[in-house]
């Protein structure tokens, strides 16, 4: 096979190799790199039994980036997965009752972007090294909770690069927002705005597609790049936890290799579903892939009836890192399922930005029946929480809880009962607040902070050090602006980048 390159969903960008890819975060006509030529399906997935996180890693992640050496990509994964999880299996799998839950949520910043964005780094600084690129990386990002953190605390006093993270001011937890605004790191800046993950995530695309700020930055031989699952060094890593979930299964007895298991995945962006897709096409025995929204179940609509439409209520709700309208990742399968079609994918990406919708033909929806669409209601989330603490003293955050809630919802209907792995994708001390009202069924007068502690009394659960000590670190960043006014404050820290608060 000829050396794997990425090309446009929109179909106007030349293939580029890994590290280009990786670099750019976002393709010069606005579309997403994927990769030209699906690597073929793994040919004895019995051969990685019993491999640890890394190694497994390396396997999956190679015939993504071919162009990086083995000892490259080793020392990548090396510097990645290592004593900053709190748990040498990196992402552990845990049976809970008649389901399973696999913990992305043991990483510094308790939350599934630990798993990508603990690499990418690495990867970008080694792939700027390749191309021979002397300027600064300038990672811009808006997160609607967790990228932001995870993006801040990789890429942290990393020489060559400076990371700027958008978020929406009252649309993320308590713990979230301090976590961010409290970051460290003289080459860090968190911005809040004054709307929602929506408005962020689109004016970071509109700074990308901004022809002057390109040119300001390469003047001042700067180059932007992303931190978010648009940029496909920080999807193909995903792929590889979907893989240690179904092999632990198997090594514990609790499946017969080859048998099939389908995966509840919390939904916003769609890139963490995306990474199961792509581990189906890799050959890993997945039968159904459950995305599960919550109020804002925009993809559960798509799902179902073939039509995306933003234009819609936007709802803040517990599980604020899935309140999203637009899944940016969503162009990736819809490009695919389009036959690989750019003129199609583009005009579909048009109709969005311009009447906020966009249908699909019943062709293209059938490239979707592996997907389930599913959501639960803020009341259907808290009733999950609540049951499975009281049950099985596992407590899940509101996102897990609205896969599970999806999960069993799919079952009662289906009569499916193929081995099912809920994704947790971040740890309930992320969200004390909520997780304490659905436990017990009362509204706490308490601050945020105060009540992780509480959460921590009551359960008798450890409260995860990097999250104990928050009320007390000093705020760093405290700027907020409107969406239009995010051109400007970038603008502002490329003219003058000493002061973090610029």
């Amino acid at each position: 096979m000829k050396e794997l390159t990425y090309k446009s969903t929109r179909g106007e960008t030349q293939p580029a190799l890994s590290a280009e890819a990786i670099v750019r975060g976002l393709a010069a006509d606005g579309g997403l790199f994927v990769p030209a030529v699906f690597p073929a399906p793994v040919a004895d997935l019995a051969a990685w039994t019993g491999l640890t996180y890394q190694e497994l890693a390396w396997r999956i992640m190679q015939p993504f980036l071919p162009d990086f050496s083995a000892e490259e990509l080793q020392g990548c994964l090396a510097s990645a997965y290592d004593a900053k999880f709190d748990t040498p299996l990196i992402a552990p799998l845990v049976s809970v009752a008649d389901v399973y839950f696999l913990e992305l949520f043991h990483g510094p910043t308790f939350a599934f972007k630990d798993m990508a964005l603990s690499i990418l780094p690495h990867l970008l600084k080694k792939a700027t090294e390749k191309l021979g690129l002397d300027g600064e990386v300038i990672i811009l990002t808006a997160t609607s909770g967790d990228t932001g953190k995870a993006a801040l605390e990789g890429f942290a006093g990393v020489p060559g690069t400076k990371i700027i993270v958008f978020f929406p001011e009252y649309g993320v937890s308590e713990v979230q927002k301090r976590q961010m605004i409290t970051q460290q790191g003289e080459n860090t800046y968190v911005i809040g705005i004054k709307g929602n993950f929506d408005d962020a995530q689109s004016g970071v695309k509109a700074i990308f597609a901004d022809t002057e700020l390109r040119e300001l930055a390469s003047r001042k031989k700067k180059l932007f790049s992303s931190a978010n699952s648009i940029n496909i060094g920080r999807l193909i890593p995903q792929v590889v936890y979907y893989f240690f979930a179904y092999l632990q299964m198997v090594a514990s007895g609790a499946l017969r290799l080859g048998e099939e298991v389908n995966f509840a995945v919390p939904t916003g962006n769609f890139g963490n579903i995306l990474a199961g897709w792509y581990a189906k096409k890799m050959g890993l025995p997945v039968g159904k892939l459950l995305c599960a929204a919550n109020e804002n179940k925009v993809l559960a609509d798509f799902l179902a009836t073939g039509v995306y439409d933003k234009n819609r209520r936007f709802i803040t709700t517990m599980s604020p890192s899935m309140d999203i309208l637009v899944s940016s990742n969503l162009e990736r399968l819809l490009y695919e399922a389009s036959g690989e079609e750019g003129t199609k994918t583009r005009e579909l990406m048009r109709q969005l930005d311009t009447a906020g919708r966009y249908e699909i033909g019943a062709a293209v929806q059938g490239v979707f029946r592996s997907l389930v669409g599913g959501y639960a209601s803020e009341t259907e989330t808290a009733q999950a929480i609540h049951k499975v603490y009281t049950s099985s003293a596992y407590l899940m955050d509101p996102h897990t809880a609205v896969a599970y809630a999806v999960w069993q919802k799919y079952r009662r209907e289906t009569s499916d009962q193929t081995p099912t792995i809920v994704v947790a994708t971040a740890s309930p001390y992320k969200f004390p607040r909520d997780v304490l009202q659905s436990i017990e069924g009362r509204q706490r007068e308490e601050d945020d902070f105060s009540l992780i502690n509480e959460l921590g009394r009551l359960t008798g659960t450890a409260v995860p050090p990097g999250v104990r000590d928050l009320a007390s670190r000093p705020i760093r960043h405290r700027t907020v602006c409107r969406k239009e006014e995010m051109r400007a404050q970038v603008s502002k820290i490329l003219h003058d980048s000493s002061d973090p608060e610029a």
